[in-house]
């Protein structure tokens, strides 16, 4: 499975970005799909992840509310809408996906990574 991330770019403070991450290949083994980010000098951080049917999501505290996750398998595609983004919201942003139904934070549970698109958020 090939992922790949793109929409990333420089917004100011409160405005709002979208990002989006295709799959290719051997879609049919991905179930369960994220986003990461890491900011400069720190480690690689759950942002969201959501479950093949997209009825379960789950977020990470400090973007709940702002950020909403989303995919269309017929497109092989997953979303990550990012509203009122706070310069702390700063990183490379990478998604990433697995074959396993179960829901994890842990980037050792994720079997396939896009190459990580950047977002930039000006005070």
């Amino acid at each position: 499975v090939q992922l790949q991330a793109f929409g990333g770019g420089l917004v100011q403070a409160g405005g709002s970005l979208r990002l989006s991450c295709a799959a290719s290949g051997r879609t049919f083994s991905v179930n369960l799909m994220a986003w990461f980010r890491q900011a400069p000098g720190n480690e690689r951080e759950f942002v969201a992840a959501i479950s093949w049917s997209g009825v379960s999501t789950y977020y990470t505290d400090s973007v709940k509310g702002r950020f909403t996750i989303s995919r269309d398998n017929a497109k092989n595609t997953v979303y990550l809408q990012m509203n009122s983004l706070k310069p702390e919201d700063t990183a490379v942003y990478y998604c990433a996906a697995t074959s396993t139904w179960e829901y994890t934070q842990d980037t050792k549970g994720y079997d396939y990574w896009g190459q990580g698109t950047l977002v930039t958020v000006s005070s």
